[in-house]
């Protein structure tokens, strides 16, 4: 049998996988299950969730870049370090839908918009909800990431018809004091239960890499899986290299097993959340993306540039899903069905 920590709140009697919170202890446990016996678990926990061949393709677009007051010392958008981006205005909004239906041509069901502002301001909200109106009209999904809001301004991103709001939580409570001063963690939480009290869906991850401990890693899981509802996203990044930040002190690149483990994980946890390989996946090799897929990661976004940094070429990841036997499609939450067609023994 599996360790406790792997089945004990999973089950609610009737075979029906239930939501349930976790302590960082039985996060340890699932982690540190025998290799393949973690992804066996993760496999099923998958299939019972998801289409496991299915891959939801998403598309990130900057519309405002840099001059952040932030001071998040992984970030190449914060005004306080000289990372070498230059701050810019709110894009024009026909731009935006132009980008958005270059995105869709290219695969892409969600298309994601974020503006490197600390929180934002009436007049600039105007003109991010009139980019989420004609998103939709695309048929695409709609997901900004604009900082933190107010109880009225997520009110209004939900009268316009967002989708999905952004904000990551980012790393562990204990480590999120050694790289961002400028907000706390509190914060980002109450953005998210501001989103969660008008209807919208939330998308909230974190960064690995950074130089926090396996126990952080593990520590933000917990904290994302312990929210009153699971986020309906959960984006992994993989730290990217910036210069001038001070996360380059610290940081190092997780082994690509614990990057799976991780993927696994999360994926246990947290089942009907789509697990996204975001940032950084420039830095890893085709067989490591096909480990995450098959640890229950279904999710990624597609396009050369995420942001400020690079993302690896469409080219790559039509061949790797093509090879793999895997389609891009967006991600179908299964109804509520067993995740228990499998012991582990």
């Amino acid at each position: 049998m599996i360790a406790a920590a792997a089945d004990k709140g999973n089950d609610s009697g009737n075979g029906r996988v239930v939501r349930r919170d976790w302590a960082r202890e039985e996060a340890e446990a699932l982690y540190n299950l025998p290799f393949a016996d973690l992804i066996f678990h993760a496999q099923s926990v998958h299939r019972a969730n998801f289409d496991q061949n299915h891959i939801e393709a998403a598309s990130l677009l900057s519309i405002k870049t840099g001059g952040c007051p932030e001071d998040c010392g992984y970030c190449s958008q914060s005004a306080h370090y000289d990372t070498g981006v230059k701050a810019s205005r709110l894009m024009d909004p026909a731009d935006v839908i132009a980008a958005a239906q270059r995105a869709k041509r290219a695969g892409a069901t969600r298309f994601c918009m974020a503006a490197a502002w600390r929180n934002p301001k009436d007049p600039d909200l105007d003109q991010v909800c009139d980019m989420i109106r004609a998103v939709r009209n695309l048929g695409m999904e709609t997901c900004v990431t604009l900082g933190m809001l107010t109880a009225t301004q997520a009110a209004r991103l939900s009268d316009a018809g967002l989708d999905f709001y952004n904000h990551n939580v980012d790393t562990s409570p204990d480590f999120y004091r050694k790289i961002i001063t400028t907000r706390t963690l509190q914060d980002r939480v109450d953005t998210l239960a501001h989103v969660r009290e008008v209807g919208l869906k939330v998308c909230s991850g974190g960064i690995i890499g950074m130089g926090e401990r396996l126990e952080d890693r593990l520590s933000m899981l917990v904290l994302l899986a312990n929210l009153p509802s699971h986020p309906e996203s959960v984006p992994i990044n993989l730290w990217n290299e910036v210069k001038s930040v001070p996360v380059n002190d610290t940081a190092e690149r997780p082994d690509p097993i614990s990057i799976v483990r991780l993927i696994a994980t999360a994926r246990i946890m947290m089942h009907k959340s789509v697990v996204r390989l975001s940032a950084g996946r420039q830095y890893m090799s085709d067989e490591l993306q096909a480990l995450c897929f098959l640890a229950g990661a279904n999710s990624i976004f597609i396009g050369n540039m995420l942001l400020t940094t690079k993302n690896p070429q469409q080219e790559r990841d039509e061949d790797l899903l093509r090879r793999l036997g895997m389609t891009s499609a967006p991600a179908q939450v299964r109804p509520d069905t067993s995740s228990r067609g499998h012991e582990l023994k």
